[in-house]
């Protein structure tokens, strides 16, 4: 691939949520070039919490009307956790089993921001993600809560950490000849598919020198 996009996220992100049309157009704009898309968990913790449903629902407002939304996220599914690892525990199990595509944490997130279901319990997110992607519950959420799971959350979110950003979502686009962008806190296609654009553009210019010139002349 010459262009590698990984998206970090959380299930239960509000901005994280309205990100998802800009990831789905951008897979199927680039679905015939070199492009590798795939995601990975970011955590919220304590500090990117909001505190009751009423100041939730302030945030809510917020991001709806910035993005222009014509329907407001439903705050039910909170139950003041400091964090919240059984949807993203879940969403991360299932790549175990295949499931490696945007389908589970899809699912969990719609079920949470937009029915409201409590999917910071274990058995209502397992019970979601096993419906939607035809896996046995039990055996999904013997897998989810395993040491191994919350391990690769936590080093992905620590990883997330390390690009010195705090918004989720966060894009890091990287090529094949060394170019890097990470972006912060946007939702819309056009920053991240100029920043594709570029990037694919630079490798195939790097491609056309060295079929004109080969590697360059030893020291």
């Amino acid at each position: 691939m010459n262009v590698k996009i990984t998206y970090y996220l959380d299930v239960v992100s509000s901005w994280c949520y309205w990100a998802e049309p800009a990831w789905a157009e951008l897979k199927l704009r680039y679905a015939e070039a070199s492009v590798e898309f795939g995601w990975a968990i970011a955590l919220l913790d304590e500090s990117g919490m909001p505190k009751s449903r009423a100041q939730e629902d302030w945030f809510y407002r917020r991001s709806g009307t910035i993005v222009r939304s014509p329907f407001m996220l439903n705050s039910a599914w909170m139950t003041h956790a400091m964090e919240y690892l059984p949807p993203n525990c879940v969403a991360e199990a299932a790549k175990d089993f295949g499931v490696t595509d945007d389908c589970v944490r899809l699912a969990l997130t719609e079920a949470a921001l937009r029915e409201g279901q409590p999917v910071g319990e274990w058995e209502v997110a397992v019970a979601i993600a096993a419906k939607t992607a035809h896996l046995d519950a039990v055996t999904l959420l013997k897998q989810a809560r395993t040491p191994e799971i919350e391990q690769r959350v936590r080093k992905a979110t620590v990883d997330f950490h390390a690009l010195q950003v705090t918004q989720r979502p966060a894009f890091v686009l990287e090529n094949n000849i060394g170019d890097r962008a990470v972006l912060s806190g946007l939702v819309q296609v056009a920053p991240l598919a100029a920043t594709i654009d570029a990037m694919l553009d630079d490798a195939a210019a790097y491609a056309s020198h060295a079929a004109h010139f080969g590697p360059p002349p030893p020291n």
